[in-house]
């Protein structure tokens, strides 16, 4: 899909959806087809390359410069939802800076371009491109965080639920986050390289208020990798916990079996005893009739006194 809009100063939303590519324009494309593709390429003179780069989603975060055109591509974070949950992953977004316009490409409908289109965003005009392009990477820097401060509190709820019950759901869900921030965690990594890199270009050099801006997305990107290397320590630690909380659980069960086994082994061994089909066995035969209560007394007896002495071992407990 192209869409493509314009700043207009004389219009009180500043931003308008025209129809064709002009000169200080911004043309976004979501999911495009080769043949829009093909059609922008053309338009706007860039490398047919560079359009299709954004669109692998296992393209890492890395930045081109060819004929005057500038190729940027970062991870940006994305929310789905899974089995009623939400889960957090990174996709990439290209931005190509030309003379004339700037180019946005993503495989999916992406919250942080959208919050441009719908004017959430003050102050940002199209045809200033270098200032748009920064604009766009500290958004990009903000998601990260405020992903990051969901995935925090939805860790801090779970970890309140392994307290009532140590469910698989439970324990999945926090193997998700886990996850999640260990794909944060690379893309953040790979996206503050390519933000040292784009410091040292020209068009970031420009302005004063361009170098600071750029120097605030830095900020904003290694205080999202503290974060997450944050939260993914605490999330390590959640799910090395509750291994050992569920290993302690199995031993503990299967010590209780055990000494039950132990326990009815017993009776077992002294029934058995006493149910031989020979000749001789003591209170085989009692005049008083008193042989079976005699033998149950013993069952009883060993019984009680194992149970006593595995309790005390702490067997039962």
């Amino acid at each position: 899909m192209i869409s493509i809009y314009k700043s207009d100063l004389d219009l009180s939303d500043n931003l308008i959806k025209i129809n064709s590519v002009e000169p200080g324009s911004w043309i976004n494309l979501v999911a495009p087809t080769d043949q829009e593709l093909i059609l922008i390429s053309k338009k706007t003179c860039v490398p047919l390359d560079f359009l299709k780069a954004a669109l692998d989603d296992e393209e890492t975060s890395r930045l081109d410069v060819e004929d005057g055109n500038t190729l940027i591509i970062v991870d940006i974070p994305f929310t789905e939802v899974e089995e009623n949950s939400l889960t957090y992953d990174t996709y990439p977004l290209g931005i190509i800076h030309t003379d004339s316009y700037i180019i946005t490409i993503c495989i999916k409908n992406s919250r942080i371009l959208n919050d441009f289109i719908t004017d959430k965003i003050k102050s940002f005009y199209t045809f200033k491109r270098s200032r748009f392009i920064l604009q766009i990477l500290y958004r990009v820097s903000s998601y990260y965080l405020s992903s990051l401060r969901q995935i925090n509190k939805k860790s801090l709820m779970l970890q309140g639920k392994l307290h009532k019950s140590m469910n698989n759901k439970v324990l999945m869900q926090l193997l998700s986050l886990q996850n999640s921030t260990v794909y944060f965690s690379t893309s953040l990594k790979s996206n503050e390289v390519t933000l040292e890199k784009i410091s040292k270009l020209e068009f970031a050099q420009k302005y004063e208020e361009d170098k600071e801006l750029l120097e605030d997305v830095i900020i904003e990107t290694k205080q999202a990798i503290e974060m997450t290397q944050i939260y993914g320590g605490i999330l390590q630690a959640t799910m090395d916990t509750s291994a050992n909380i569920i290993n302690n659980n199995v031993n503990t069960v299967m010590k209780f079996l055990t000494s039950v086994t132990i326990a009815m082994a017993i009776p077992n061994i002294i029934s058995g005893i006493f149910g031989m089909n020979i000749t001789g066995l003591p209170f085989s035969v009692n005049e008083s009739g008193g042989g079976f209560a005699i033998v149950i007394s013993i069952i009883l007896g060993s019984t009680l006194l194992t149970i006593l002495f595995l309790n005390r071992r702490g067997l039962f407990k």
